[in-house]
């Protein structure tokens, strides 16, 4: 059963009302700041596989609509993304891309070491490491046909979409608890950042979002996106293929810079509500759609040496986040911030790191630090260098 452009928008927003829903009644999920899309899009992707499995029927999503959103969300945080913040954030970025890049390995050395004690081809622990972990659903598509060309390993696909497929779960629950324990722990309090752009305080009305200045904020996303398409399309001259939503943050990043020094008349969405909305809107229905169409029958099939590599992930993950990241990021709010954002990331996606931080931010307050930091890391630098540790490890393996 194939869902059109339409009808698969409608089930992403009702995705979210059940997320809403389900957050206001269970106290769990409050309490552990556990983002609404993801506790939508779980029982959505439940409903899903239970049909398939009683019924034998699959739901299909059309999804064109997802990829939109996934590049408007980044442009908004390139619009909110200003010089002196971006400084502000220096020295945190160099140290969180360090940790990060180093953490390639370590997921790596992790996945080989479970394959080796259980016996198993040394390229599967590899496949359950940064390639499906870090580098998600796309990177382990992408990885596949070589590690069953070259390698042998047949069902490559199979353990790289079950793999990147758990993470993507369990990158979105663990990331919240983490912040609560360091946070409530610590007694951390946010500092005096200036009001959120992205992952505004939805119970919060700090002023009205007007037609004209929401139309403007939509007017420059649009522009943006123009932009970033420009820019990638120069690139491509020189060989270089980025994802367009990172064209897109980059794009932002140089309007919302430059256009002020060009324009001094326009408007520019500073400190803007209506970004704001537009921000989370785009971000939470995309990660609805992600969970919603979430095919969790294939995790059936998920041997039990994949799972032991899965739960060795998590753990090792849980530790690098609570006794090397939080303590060199600083150790102070926004180190708990990122520390959610980065459990996310890195057994996830960037999306679901912007959603942990964004239901930590709305409970405890602004980390403007923190949603500068964690998307650059992510949408950019990780991609390139994991790319370059896979083949490095294949290599001597």
């Amino acid at each position: 059963m194939e869902l059109d452009p339409r009808q698969t928008l409608v089930v992403a927003i009702l995705v979210l009302f059940v997320g809403k829903a389900l957050t206001a009644r269970i106290a769990f999920l409050r309490e552990y700041n556990i983002p609404e899309p993801v506790s939508g899009g779980l029982i959505a992707s439940i409903l899903f596989g239970t049909i398939y499995l009683l019924l034998d029927k699959e739901v299909v999503f059309t999804l064109d609509l997802r990829n939109t959103l996934l590049i408007v969300f980044f442009t908004t945080i390139g619009l909110s993304s200003k010089f002196s913040t971006l400084l502000k954030g220096g020295k945190p970025l160099m140290i969180l891309l360090v940790l990060a890049v180093a953490y390639l390995f370590i997921q790596d050395f992790t996945g080989l070491a479970v394959a080796y004690l259980l016996d198993q081809p040394l390229e599967t622990g590899l496949i359950s490491g940064s390639v499906s972990l870090s580098g998600g659903h796309g990177t382990a598509i992408a990885w596949a046909p070589r590690f069953v060309n070259e390698y042998g390993i047949s069902n490559a696909m199979e353990i790289g979409i079950a793999s990147a497929t758990f993470g993507l779960i369990l990158g979105g629950l663990i990331g919240g608890p983490i912040a609560k324990f360091l946070i409530t722990r610590k007694n951390l309090t946010p500092s005096n950042d200036p009001d959120l752009t992205v992952g505004s305080q939805h119970h919060v009305q700090e002023e009205a979002i007007g037609y004209e200045a929401f139309l403007r904020t939509t007017l420059l996303i649009a522009v943006s996106i123009g932009i970033g398409e420009a820019l990638n399309e120069s690139l491509k001259a020189f060989g270089l293929n980025l994802p367009d939503f990172v064209t897109s943050l980059f794009a932002g990043i140089l309007v919302i810079n430059f256009g002020p020094m060009i324009l001094k008349r326009a408007y520019w969405p500073e400190k803007n509500r209506s970004l704001a909305l537009i921000s989370d809107l785009s971000l939470g229905l995309f990660l609805a759609m992600s969970l919603m169409s979430l095919q969790l029958w294939t995790l059936a099939g998920l041997g039990g040496p994949i799972l032991l590599t899965l739960v060795a992930q998590v753990l090792v993950l849980v530790l690098f986040v609570l006794f090397v990241v939080f303590r060199l990021m600083g150790a102070d709010y926004d180190a708990a911030v990122m520390s959610a954002g980065y459990a996310g990331l890195a057994l996830g996606a960037t999306p679901t790191a912007i959603a942990n931080m964004t239901a930590v931010t709305e409970k405890f307050g602004a980390s403007a630090k923190a949603f500068i930091v964690v998307p650059l890391v992510g949408a950019f630098f990780i991609d390139i260098a994991n790319a370059l540790i896979i083949q490095f490890l294949l290599d001597k393996i």
